[in-house]
């Protein structure tokens, strides 16, 4: 049952209740790109959940590329869909972090290559990525900041991860 507001008269019951109380499902986001470049899962390992609270939606997404994996090409943002309309565009609803399973070009081997991330709703059916600091032990970022696309902020290998997790307001 989709939430409606509390209005005089409504009586408790059970699924209205239910409609209030958050319960975590599954959901299979949609992966596209800001251009013309298509990215694939392939065989990556995904797990997304998210509840809803009245018009709140939680969410937590683990994603680790796979061997069949492909991640587009060129600056085209990455997007993934969220698992319902958000009511509006936001530069913040989340965060989380990325990690590349070997070192990129420019990195010793010993270099760590987690970096936080902070999520935004560029639509209200899509989530991107922005890079929001340095790698965790404070090694330099070689390729800035910005959006994370297939060369942002490296070149992604087989065992490379995006995880994320947040809230937002549903569209009504």
């Amino acid at each position: 049952m989709p939430f409606e507001p509390w209005q005089p008269g409504m009586t408790v019951t059970a699924s209205r209740l239910a409609s209030i109380s958050p319960t975590w499902q599954d959901w299979t986001p949609v992966w596209t790109t800001s251009g013309a470049s298509t990215p694939s899962f392939g065989n990556a390992a995904i797990t997304a959940r998210w509840a809803q609270s009245a018009l709140t939606i939680h969410y937590q997404v683990d994603i680790v590329f796979g061997s069949t994996t492909t991640f587009g090409s060129g600056t085209d943002n990455w997007r993934l869909s969220t698992p319902v309309p958000a009511a509006a565009t936001s530069n913040g609803c989340g965060s989380g972090e990325i990690s590349r399973s070997g070192a990129p070009s420019g990195y010793g081997s010993g270099a760590g290559t987690r970096q936080p991330i902070r999520i935004r709703l560029t639509t209200t059916q899509t989530f991107e990525f922005e890079m929001s600091g340095g790698n965790i032990n404070a090694i330099s970022t070689v390729s800035g900041a910005g959006l994370i696309d297939a060369s942002t902020p490296w070149s992604w290998d087989n065992g490379s991860s995006l995880r994320f997790w947040g809230s937002y307001e549903a569209a009504p």
